[in-house]
């Protein structure tokens, strides 16, 4: 089974800060990074470092062909990676002294996905395939319907979320992944115990998968819930938590494991994630997981 994640791939300027600036504050950083992003990019790495056969499709600008080197030296197949017209995607960060973040986001090339495209990627996979997709590139609801025609199982990360979400074809996704202010987006509801049972009673086809950062997480299918609760540990950078965490569920997915097993690889991965700073670069290989005094602690 091979796992293709269509998405974004973003250059990521993070500011480290003290405080998040304020409006009509000007302020300087206390340091810059230039680091590999995107959520696309991110949760293709993560899958690959967690032992998945993953292959990323997706553009850039001609600036960000280090981007598509980051994904190879990862294990990510970069063949459907093509370099688009203009400036690639980046990300504006700032990060606070107590790791929380904040992002602003400029498509770029993530935004000139066209259907001829899309039919050309997904032309090169087959039925029960798993497409995992995020909200970061043009024409999702396209990608959607093509790929559930062609019998790929989708699981849809729907971050970052706006209105729009709503009007996708989101009786076509297998798994719905969300945290809870997407999940309160989709659900109308705030408690995220009925933001999973809305949800559920929603897309009764999906399986739901509601993320609830250091709360822990709600898996839901059917009559089936599973909670599983965080690891706790000290957060130097959040960025890349839920991709890390997205990208372990899938895996275990793909790989048959019990999702009891599944939510608690998920959760010590993206545990070890945010005690590093970096996107990308934070996402732990299997084997680090496998060891990590964090798994027996759930």
């Amino acid at each position: 089974m091979n796992v293709l994640s269509f998405g974004s791939c973003n250059i990521d300027y993070v500011y480290h800060m003290d405080q998040f600036i304020r409006p009509g504050e000007t302020k300087s950083c206390l340091h810059l990074d230039q680091n590999c992003g995107g959520k696309g990019l991110n949760q293709s790495i993560a899958l690959a470092q967690a032992g998945a056969k993953v292959f990323h499709a997706g553009l850039i600008g001609a600036e960000g062909t280090f981007l598509r080197e980051k994904m190879q030296s990862k294990g990510v197949d970069t063949t459907f990676v093509r370099v688009g017209e203009g400036a690639g995607g980046h990300a504006i960060i700032q990060v606070d002294e107590n790791g929380q973040n904040c992002i602003i986001l400029y498509g770029g090339t993530n935004r000139q996905i066209t259907p001829v495209f899309i039919d050309e990627v997904l032309e090169q996979f087959n039925a029960g395939d798993i497409l995992v997709l995020q909200n970061e590139i043009s024409n999702i609801p396209c990608l959607m319907e093509k790929a559930y025609a062609k019998g790929l199982r989708i699981a849809f990360n729907a971050a970052p979320y706006d209105d729009a979400v709503r009007s996708y074809p989101l009786e076509k996704v297998e798994w719905l992944i969300v945290n809870e202010v997407e999940g309160g987006g989709l659900s109308g509801e705030s408690d995220y115990e009925k933001i999973a049972q809305k949800l559920a009673q929603i897309y009764p086809q999906a399986k739901i998968m509601l993320t609830l950062g250091k709360s822990g997480c709600i898996y839901r299918c059917g009559n089936e819930v599973l909670f599983q609760r965080a690891c706790r540990v000290e957060a130097v950078d959040t960025t890349a938590a839920g991709d890390t965490f997205i990208g372990y569920f899938i895996r275990g997915i793909a790989d048959d494991l019990p999702m009891s097993e599944t939510l608690k690889l998920a959760t010590a991965a993206s545990a070890i994630a945010v005690a590093r700073p970096g996107a990308a670069d934070s996402v732990p290989e299997y084997r680090e997981v496998l060891a990590s005094p964090l798994l027996s602690t759930l």
